[in-house]
Formats: structure tokens, C-alpha cells, sequence
């Protein structure tokens, strides 16, 4: 599937969904030594895809899918032993494939991701896990039941420095946080957008249709490639899930935040059918156990912070800063944490968290029956649905108070509509 930039997702398949798989594939490869090489098949060649086909080149590539013919081809010439498919729904019906690498456009995340589980595959999906926070829920719920190993790519979850963050959190070094301020760059790509109205031909490398997957069908246009789509609410989440998931990781981790009580939001430049030029959007967490209840604050396009957290991160592009009762931690997205004001004295605590071997190899480990991966659909799943929960906030434009068990939002019976999706004949889930 045609990707772009650096981080995303795709989705299942309907053949195997009914039929199911023979035999499992997890149980085969569990009763291996853990030394042997992972059958993986990659759908999604191109942006990320060859980032995760580079980062896992040392297992048996069996099988590579994309719609657009000519990351394709670039893919198979690298492996050339690996079958190709245009289709991932065909893709599945491979026998061998043991575990399956998602790189795709969200909208595509869930049916894609979904097909493997049920298929019995492992899965390394990026991120945002899904397009909807509905699919996010029955994912996680999914990789429970089947038992198979999983991985969102939020690569900064295994970095030292988000560990080192977790670490001086959860040790108090800045006291009880209460409030939390995650901003980004992005979007680096057009939004705020209106459909156009000409009809170009589709290239002849690309398969529109399947490109489409389960989103509305429309005309083709250059406009939605080659990663122009994140800004397109029909297959994107914008700016926030790009690098939601991403960035406000850390928090969501040190924090325990859980569920959100409420989220708001507000746009600058945005369009019925695409995210804003930029966005601000608020969630507020209620007291957990000792922990106080939490604000957190994201912001991109530009979106100005309040004077406390921009003079903290002047001059991150990406980042967080968290605010506690003595003192601020800044955290630069993959970088090392920064204590503000910092002591003299200042000793980092002793670490607890296991340093990650590798945000890859955490997932490779565990599909050869190794501990779980550290960002596996259990954690990635409730993830992601606060980080969607800002984009649904940010499409009906109004104060979300958010029923996490049910998922719901009473106060706004027309939210159900962006909690989850309608899916083109051929592509349900």
C-alpha cells in the first residue's frame, strides 16, 4: 500500500475470517527453538513498509503486498524468494506466513490487522493502531483471544529516554503530576481541504480500489498520494494520529492515565472532510488511586502553548513537558529526559524498567515465545483510543464526556457516528 512519511497500519482479510486457519501458526512456532528464523509477510512495501522490511530483513521474508506496483517491485527485487500480492486479503491464504508487518494507511489498519489475528498470525501494526477508536477496542480484544504475539510501532516506547521519563515520574523526582503539555510540527502535509472536483486517470502502478480498501468510494486524485491521505479524514486521523501515539506515550505510561473524563478540542482551517491546519485539544483524567487527576494539553500546526511549557521545550519540535508539583521534566520525542530547574545535586534514580533490545526485536522475541512485547495491543489498543478520542473531539466540535466502558459519549449522541466507521461491501470486519 502506497505509505509515505514514517509510521502506520493496515488491515485484515475476509477469506480467512470465515474459514479460519487449519492449524496455528503461534503454537507451531512456540514449539520451535527460539533461534529459528519468523515466516513474515509485509503488506505495506513503500514509506515505513521499507523501514520495517530493513529493520526485519534477517528473518525469512516469504511474502510482500502493496497497491502500488512499484513498491512492489522495488521489494520483491530486495526479496526476491517472496511471493507478492496486490491483494493482502489473498495474501493470508499462504500457508506459511507465520506473522504478518502492517504499513498502510489507517483506514486500512483495521481489517488488515484483524484478518491476521483471526488468521492466527502474529502482527506488527503501526501506528495509530487503527482508524476508530471502536476498532482499537476489538483489536486488543482479538490478540487476547487468539493468543498471538503484537506491536504497535510507536518506536519511541523502547528509547532510554522515554524509559529514564517513566523512571523520574514514578519516582517522584517532580512530585505529583498534574498537568501534561504533548506538542508536534506536524502536519507537514496539506489539510484543510476541500474534495476536488476533477478526475484524473489512476496511474497504471496503482490499484485504486483496493488502495480504497473499506473507505466511501471516490475518484481517484494525486491529491491523496503518496502520503498525502493523513490529512483526508476518510483515511488519516491528521496531525494528532501521526504522532499521537507517539508522543503522548510516555504520559500514558508514567502517568497510568486510563481513561479520560473529558475531551475538547478546538481547530483552526478545518474542513468537513480534513484535519485542521491546526489544533489544540484537551483531555482531562480523573484521579487514579494516589495519582491526581491529570490535564493534558496537545498541540499542533502551530498551535501556541501556554508560557510554562513553551519556554520548556523552545526549540523541540516534538515533545512533552510534565508539570509537577517540584518541578518540569521536558522530554524531546526519542531524546533523553531534562529535569527543570535541575539541583546540583541531582542523581537520576535507579532504574527499574528494563532497557527495550529494540522496538523490533521486543516483537520477534515474543513471537518466538519470549516475554510480551512492551507496546502489545493490550497496552497499544487503550493507547490509541485516547489519542482517536482527540480526533473525534476535534470532528463534532464538541465537549466530550467519554464512557470508557461502554464507548459512548452521552452528551453527544452524533459522536457514534467518528467512534466508528462504515465499510465498503467486501471489507467489513
Amino acid at each position: 500500500m502506497v505509505s509515505g512519511l514514517s509510521r502506520r497500519r493496515f488491515l485484515e482479510c475476509a477469506t480467512l475470517l470465515t474459514g479460519g486457519a487449519a492449524f496455528s501458526f503461534p503454537t507451531l512456532l512456540r514449539s520451535q527453538e527460539a533461534g529459528r528464523k519468523l515466516n513474515i509477510a509485509f503488506v505495506g512495501c513503500g514509506g515505513q513498509g521499507a523501514e520495517n522490511l530493513a529493520a526485519l530483513a534477517g528473518e525469512n521474508v516469504v511474502a510482500l503486498c502493496d497497491t502500488n506496483a512499484n513498491n512492489l517491485a522495488a521489494a520483491t527485487q530486495q526479496f526476491p524468494a517472496a511471493k507478492p500480492y496486490r491483494d493482502f486479503r489473498k495474501m493470508l491464504e499462504q500457508k506459511d506466513i507465520e506473522a504478518v508487518v502492517i504499513s498502510t494507511a489507517d483506514h486500512t489498519h483495521a481489517v488488515a490487522t484483524l484478518a491476521s489475528i483471526r488468521s492466527g498470525r502474529h502482527v506488527y501494526c503501526e501506528t495509530p493502531l487503527t482508524h476508530t477508536v471502536a476498532e482499537a477496542r476489538l483489536i486488543a480484544q482479538a490478540a487476547r483471544e487468539h493468543k498471538v504475539s503484537t506491536q504497535m510501532g510507536n518506536l519511541t516506547h523502547s528509547a532510554d529516554g522515554t524509559r529514564q521519563a517513566v523512571e523520574w515520574i514514578q519516582g517522584g523526582v517532580i512530585g505529583p503530576v498534574g498537568e501534561v503539555y504533548c506538542w508536534t510540527d506536524r502536519p507537514t502535509w496539506p489539510q484543510g481541504l476541500t474534495r476536488p472536483v476533477d478526475t484524473p486517470p489512476v496511474p497504471p502502478h496503482l490499484d485504486w480500489d483496493l488502495w480504497l480498501g473499506p473507505a466511501v468510494e471516490r475518484p481517484y486524485h494525486p491529491c491523496y498520494q503518496p502520503m498525502n491521505w493523513r490529512g483526508w479524514w476518510d483515511f488519516g486521523n491528521g496531525a494528532l494520529g501521526d504522532m499521537g501515539c507517539n508522543i503522548l506515550d510516555a504520559a500514558f505510561w508514567a502517568l497510568n492515565l486510563g481513561q479520560p473524563a473529558l475531551v475538547e478540542a478546538e481547530a483552526i482551517g478545518m474542513t468537513p472532510e480534513s484535519a485542521p491546519k491546526s489544533s489544540t485539544v484537551r483531555y482531562q483524567f480523573p484521579s487514579r488511586g494516589p495519582l491526581p487527576a491529570v490535564r493534558l494539553h496537545w498541540y499542533d500546526g502551530g498551535a501556541p502553548m501556554v508560557s510554562e511549557a513553551a519556554e520548556s521545550g523552545t526549540g523541540i519540535k516534538n515533545g512533552t513537558v510534565f508539570i509537577g508539583s517540584k518541578g518540569r521534566i521536558v522530554l524531546p520525542l526519542g531524546g533523553a529526559p531534562r529535569l527543570m530547574p535541575q539541583p546540583r545535586d541531582f542523581k537520576s534514580p535507579q532504574p527499574t524498567l528494563l532497557r527495550s533490545v529494540n522496538h523490533h526485536q521486543e516483537w520477534l522475541q515474543a513471537c518466538k515465545g519470549g516475554k510480551p512485547a512492551e507496546s502489545n495491543f493490550d497496552y497499544a489498543g487503550p493507547l490509541t483510543e485516547i489519542v482517536l478520542l482527540g480526533v473525534v473531539a476535534l470532528r463534532t466540535g464538541k465537549r466530550l464526556e467519554w464512557d470508557g466502558p461502554n464507548l459512548t459519549v452521552p452528551n453527544v449522541p452524533e459522536a457514534a457516528a467518528v467512534l466508528s466507521q462504515a465499510y465498503r461491501k467486501g471489507w467489513t470486519i
